[in-house]
């Protein structure tokens, strides 16, 4: 674990800082990775960071795509009671649906997920998101001009939050059209920023703790020949900005894991090599279960453990 961030957190911790009324001028941030249903890991990750009490520590929560679900679920308070959406066969099965595509339907049905999963399944807190004094920026890909954007300064109320998350979350083709957010469409924030890393340095984070939901031994791969035959038209169409950052996409996650091992005071908490496989769009319950499981353990070793040895260095 980075000296520097274990010493913030305990040094927090020890005085119970809350944000806003920090007695440090330092900007702890949490960055969660996303990759769809490899949110899975993330959303183990968070558990744990709710069950331990961390999260007050941190100033700001930074997510893309399946990182800001998993984010707000933690900003509510409610990361653990939901765990179960990811290996629920119900939600899961009606959220992610290949056969949709059949029909040119949304093979990631966000508005169905976001708009009633999240209202009348299991209701999320938006109130209280927008509430929490720990700052929230879900992040997209303006699909004009290609660029990575926080959508922090767009959240005002439920409805605002509800289409940050689907416009965070919307990935090219799978999950239908661009969401517009205040008279700019957007498409997932994979596309220009998979763990967003630039963005929270840009807002001057100085401290980072980093949920990835890729191995350190996964590789992030081209666009297949097939990939460009079925996306180049649908970004031409409907997200022209945003295919040259698709196109570039190993280019631009060498550079985010080039800035997140580089930065003198980051901890990144990744699943283990030997962890399942998990596909953008894994729906099986069991391989879900056991990735939100995983998740949650590697957070508690890498966080848990050293609370409790902190004392004794």
């Amino acid at each position: 674990m980075n000296d520097s961030v274990r010493q913030l957190l305990l040094d927090r911790r020890d005085q119970g800082s809350l944000p806003g009324r920090r007695t440090d001028d330092a900007r702890l941030v949490l960055l969660i990775e996303g990759g769809s249903s490899r949110g899975a890991f993330s959303s183990g990750m968070t558990v744990a960071i709710e069950q331990l009490g961390l999260l007050p520590l941190f100033d700001a929560v930074y997510g893309s795509s399946a990182g800001s679900l998993n984010g707000a679920w933690l900003l509510c308070g409610r990361a653990d009671s939901t765990k179960h959406a990811w290996w629920d066969r119900t939600i899961m099965g009606t959220t992610i649906s290949p056969r949709r595509l059949l029909s040119r339907q949304p093979v990631v049905d966000t508005h169905y997920l976001v708009n009633t999963v999240y209202t009348e399944v299991m209701p999320m807190g938006f109130q209280e998101v927008l509430d929490n004094p720990v700052e929230f920026h879900p992040v997209a890909t303006d699909a004009q001009t290609g660029k990575s954007t926080d959508l922090h300064p767009h959240l005002h109320d439920q409805a605002s939050l509800q289409t940050a998350l689907r416009a965070s979350a919307a990935m090219p083709l799978l999950a239908g059209p661009p969401v517009e957010l205040d008279g700019r469409a957007y498409v997932d924030a994979g596309v220009t920023e998979g763990t967003p890393i630039r963005t929270a340095l840009a807002q001057n984070a100085t401290h980072v703790v980093a949920l990835r939901t890729r191995r350190l031994n996964e590789k992030q791969s081209a666009p297949s020949r097939a990939e460009r035959l079925f996306l180049n038209r649908w970004f031409a169409r409907f997200a022209p900005g945003a295919l040259d950052p698709w196109l570039r996409r190993v280019e631009i996650r060498a550079e985010e894991e080039a800035l997140l091992a580089e930065h003198p005071a980051t901890i990144q908490i990744r699943p283990p090599a030997d962890s399942l496989s998990i596909g953008r769009t894994e729906r099986r319950p069991q391989p879900l279960r056991a990735a939100v499981q995983t998740g949650r353990q590697v957070a508690m070793e890498a966080l848990s453990l050293g609370v409790e040895s902190w004392r004794h260095v």
